[in-house]
């Protein structure tokens, strides 16, 4: 295993108590390395997907050279292909430790980010630090609601199974973007629940929307991260319903000031970072 992997429950912040650093402390940001979750899924060294990490930060501070205490907004981008993603509270308190800091200015501030980041995920990670003037409006994603379905639901234990197309002989092609706001899973080790809303673009045979629906809906119960869940989906759908472009992307509802949206597309570059309702 690499040197990154560095899953080690008892260095793990999440769920235990800690101490809030309050002066600039990198040593905070605990990795977790992605390929063992991969391995779960049958993926390898090559990808069958391309992506990001979109969390955004909503309690960025620090104090400029006359200890003036400033105040941001902030954006990282990780790779999808990183060797690690960062636990979310060491990420909270790694972001606390600049609480006491100085910084002549918030690009100077940028580059301790960028820096740490890279090296604990070991890629290239994006940071973008936003006064708090900006316009931040809320979005409606473009697509089709499928929460509104007269079914029933008995399944709330993860299965992929679930998933299936409209109707195998019929092969016309159809492009839509479907959005459901009913996905929920658990936090892998304290068990709290994460909220999304998710997005699923794709070419190929039609895929059934009670199928769909049921299948995010048996996360219920399921245990897992952000990034994990995501790419749990996208490769379900591939494996069941075999389309020839597919894009997922999950907008996870905040806690502790932080919301991830991780997005994984076999065909995209890059995502918007659009704010939803419950963001």
């Amino acid at each position: 295993m690499s040197k990154k992997n560095t899953n080690d429950a008892f260095r793990n912040p999440l769920g235990q108590v800690v101490k809030y650093d309050c002066e600039y402390n990198p040593k905070l940001l605990f990795p977790i390395n992605r390929q063992e979750k991969r391995n779960e899924l049958f993926i390898g060294d090559i990808l069958p997907f391309t992506g990001e990490d979109i969390w955004n930060a909503y309690e960025i501070s620090w104090l400029n050279d006359a200890g003036l205490p400033q105040v941001a907004l902030a954006e990282f981008r990780f790779r999808a292909d990183s060797e690690c993603i960062i636990e979310s509270k060491s990420f909270k308190l790694y972001l606390n430790s600049f609480n006491q800091s100085y910084f002549k200015c918030s690009n100077d501030l940028t580059k301790v980010m960028q820096n740490d980041l890279r090296e604990i995920t070991n890629s290239k990670v994006v940071v973008k630090i936003m006064g708090l003037d900006n316009n931040y409006e809320l979005h409606v994603l473009k697509a089709k609601n499928i929460d509104d379905q007269c079914i029933t639901i008995d399944t709330y234990n993860y299965s992929p199974e679930l998933l299936s197309l409209v109707d195998v002989k019929n092969e016309s092609i159809v492009e839509e973007s479907l959005i459901s706001h009913l996905l929920k899973s658990n936090c892998l080790i304290t068990n709290q629940p994460d909220w999304a809303s998710i997005l699923v673009e794709y070419k190929g045979l039609k895929i059934c929307e009670q199928s769909l629906l049921k299948y995010i809906v048996s996360f219920r119960s399921h245990n897992e991260f952000h990034e994990q869940c995501v790419e749990r989906i996208f490769v379900d759908i591939m494996k069941y319903c075999k389309p020839e472009k597919l894009t997922v992307y999950a907008r996870y509802t905040r806690r502790g000031g932080l919301d991830i949206n991780p997005w994984r597309s076999n065909h995209l570059s890059t995502m918007d970072n659009v704010r939803l309702s419950r963001q």
